[in-house]
């Protein structure tokens, strides 16, 4: 308690003797200046340079260390007065008051400009800690910014129509108040009936200037945008495209729709109709402020009085509504992702009668979005009072001053009518400038997320260059352990080692989830192991060219997917180059070249969304003849027996025993499948427990006997 008494008393005695030692140098270089002695410029900087150094040199003895708010104060306090007195002397030849008479007045005066230009700066660029955090945020909205700007490149001739069409607008635009004082003027005073014509004429003219300017660059801006907007939502598509299995397994669709939707749309639109409006101003206010020094230089000071006010309270709202623009878009990202769900699962929500619980808990997500929504409308309803209530407050006392220099002659009424125009404008212009940055910092919010998502590199890299012109298809697992990134404490494959050998079936059984479709996973390379490595003909898989990697593996899964679209389409799904005979042959060899005869339009028919429109049998051969149209020198059949008739099994496994090269790797559970296999591997606990062929695993009676004795049991006899 006595330390911080202490440490009170010192501040105190600080400031008392920093008052004296300032007010006695602020007298001191009033006398200097006053009396010319050394000139008109030097000296007022010499004494400001000497007051600061006092203010300081006192400052630090006393309390041995100054914050970065006193420092700044100081600084203010010690220049400002020299900065304003060199200013009217140079601009304008006249002499303020402070430099003619010194007094405690002009010495408050100065103070309590610096104290409000420091505090100002403190507020809008503060030290502290969460300051610095909103810094670095800040910095980082600027470099997004930046970037999709630098995106817009491609229409840089729209966007460089656009900013003329924009310059010749607003120089149009900032003509009209002039001269509709000019008008004003004119009437009152004797009438010049040429002068009146002539100045109503320009007025047409620059409105018609104006008009005819803006309509264009609205047309160009549009034009860019639009061509923005599609081109940013390819470069998405195309990077999500490129992202790992792992990584859709833990962003929900919901989420990802809305970035690729709303999010794309929204940064492309209002960055670049922000930058028109934050042109369009900067450069009205400009040549506003030019016009109205010309008219009355002391009626624009007042005015540009407002202009820290409105940056202070445009910052303070900046802060606020960005946080709360940032927690809306990711509210509705995740009521999107509610609704995709229930839309999507809608026949288990229909089948366990949970239609309530999901229109609850989609009505709590929107309720979410709108008490945010509520408080983002708020602020923004706060910040609106305070700026009218600004602007309101500086016309009572521009009204009041322009009255008084219209009775000492110093203006006419028509310069007040146009000053009080260009007023009206300048003061939205400042409001807007200062708005516009940071709704453009708050765009931005979006463009973050979109950039997350281009800048992301795939955890399982697709970077191999190998493309050898001969494939035996010998694969190797070599000591593997893997466990899903959304559950990595989970090992699902620990110490594994398999070998499929060319022109060879494997067949892998055990019980469901011990690994058998894992294995399938990682050599389609949807995931990378955390130990071991997958060989293909003694090269590591990661070393074979992506698209050559998947056109020589080929994996028919036990629910296939089919996408909207003809069945021909469909089996010649990426292949850009596949012939109508190659396909009809390769639905001979999947048993489904007779079904698809029998349709209306053949291989023209569309299958529907998901392949809705055919039976599941039909959907898993022509994913079936989707692979083999590949002519894949590894085919991988994850449990598709189990939807196919004895009569479609038999004629595939005949059509697969034409490609003796072929490896073939097989997981099911249908007996006569498995017999057939040269090696059948018994998967369980992620390790491989017996292999060998069915006769060799019968005689040991481990786990396969154990396995096919339950087959039998269970009626799943050979057929």
């Amino acid at each position: 308690m006595a330390g911080k008494t202490a440490t009170a008393i010192r501040k105190v005695i600080t400031l008392i003797v920093a008052v004296c030692v300032d007010l006695s140098l602020f007298y001191a270089s009033q006398f200097v200046v006053t009396h010319n002695v050394c000139g008109h410029f030097a000296p007022i900087w010499v004494c400001a340079c000497l007051r600061g150094l006092a203010l300081f040199t006192v400052t630090l003895l006393s309390l041995g260390e100054i914050n970065p708010l006193l420092i700044r104060f100081i600084t203010a306090h010690s220049l400002l007065p020299a900065v304003f007195e060199t200013g009217t002397r140079a601009i304008y030849h006249e002499e303020t008051q402070c430099g003619s008479l010194a007094d405690a007045r002009c010495w408050m005066m100065s103070g309590g400009a610096s104290l409000a230009a420091a505090l100002f700066w403190e507020i809008t660029i503060p030290d502290s800690d969460d300051a610095a955090a909103g810094k670095e945020k800040k910095q980082k909205a600027r470099e997004l910014f930046v970037r999709v700007l630098l995106l817009y490149k491609p229409d840089y001739l729209l966007l460089l129509g656009g900013l003329v069409f924009l310059s010749l607008a607003v120089i149009c635009q900032m003509f009209i108040p002039y001269y509709t004082g000019r008008v004003i003027d004119i009437l009152g005073s004797q009438y010049q009936p040429d002068e009146f014509i002539s100045a109503l004429l320009f007025m047409g003219l620059f409105s018609l200037g104006s008009s005819v300017s803006a309509g264009c660059r609205g047309g160009l801006l549009l034009s860019a945008i639009s061509s923005y907007t599609c081109r940013v939502k390819v470069m998405l598509f195309g990077a999500l495209t490129k992202q790992e299995i792992g990584f859709f397994e833990a962003i929900k669709t919901g989420e990802i729709t809305s970035r690729l939707s709303k999010d794309t749309t929204l940064m492309g639109r209002t960055v670049c109709l922000n930058c028109n409006v934050l042109l369009r101003t900067f450069i009205k206010t400009l040549g506003m402020i030019s016009l109205m020094m010309n008219i009355s230089w002391k009626l624009t000071f007042l005015v540009l009085m407002e202009s820290p006010i409105t940056g202070l309270i445009q910052n303070i709202y900046d802060t606020h509504y960005q946080r709360l623009s940032l927690a809306v878009q990711d509210t509705m990202a995740l009521a999107n992702d509610a609704a995709n769900e229930v839309v999507s699962g809608i026949h288990v929500v229909r089948s366990f009668n949970t239609g309530k619980h999901e229109a609850r808990r989609y009505d709590n997500r929107l309720m979410d979005i709108h008490t945010l929504k509520t408080r983002r409308d708020t602020v923004r309803a706060v910040y609106l009072l305070a700026r009218r209530l600004t602007g309101l407050a500086m016309q009572v006392l521009m009204l009041y001053y322009g009255r008084l220099f219209i009775r000492r002659g110093q203006m006419t009424t028509g310069n007040l009518v146009s000053f009080i125009l260009y007023q009206s404008d300048l003061g939205d212009n400042i409001r807007t400038l200062t708005y516009i940055f940071g709704d453009m910092l708050n765009s931005v919010g979006a463009a973050g997320k979109v950039f997350e998502y281009l800048d992301r590199k795939p955890e399982v890299s697709t970077e191999g260059k190998l493309k050898p012109h001969q494939l035996t298809g010998h694969v190797s697992f070599n000591h593997l352990n893997f466990a899903y990134p959304a559950y990595p404490d989970k090992t699902v494959l620990k110490d594994f080692s398999l070998e499929l050998k060319s022109g060879q079936m494997t067949a892998l059984v055990g019980p469901s989830g011990e690994g058998k479709s894992t294995c399938v996973s990682l050599l389609e390379r949807f995931y990378e192991p955390q130990d071991g490595e997958i060989l293909l003909d003694n090269e590591p898989l990661k070393s074979y060219d992506h698209h050559f990697l998947h056109r020589k593996i080929a994996v028919v899964t036990q629910e296939p997917v089919l996408f909207s679209g003809s069945i021909r389409d469909n089996i010649a799904y990426g292949l850009a180059d596949c012939s109508l005979d190659e396909i009809q042959e390769a639905a001979r060899k999947a048993n489904a070249h007779d079904f698809i005869t029998q349709l209306g339009k053949g291989y023209d028919t569309e299958v529907g969304e998901g392949g809705g429109q055919l039976a599941k049998s039909e959907r898993q051969r022509i994913a079936i003849a989707r692979a083999l149209v590949r002519k894949p020198q590894i085919l991988v059949l994850d449990e598709i027996t189990s939807s196919l008739d004895t009569q479609s099994e038999n004629k595939i496994q005949q059509a697969l025993a034409s490609c003796p090269n072929q490896t073939l790797l097989v997981i099911a559970h249908r007996l006569k499948t498995i017999e057939r296999a040269d090696q059948i591997v018994v998967v369980g606990a992620g390790r491989v427990q017996e292999r060998g062929t069915h006769q060799e695993l019968m005689d040991q009676k481990g786990s396969y006997y154990k396995l096919i004795e339950k087959l039998y049991i269970e009626g799943n006899s050979p057929q």
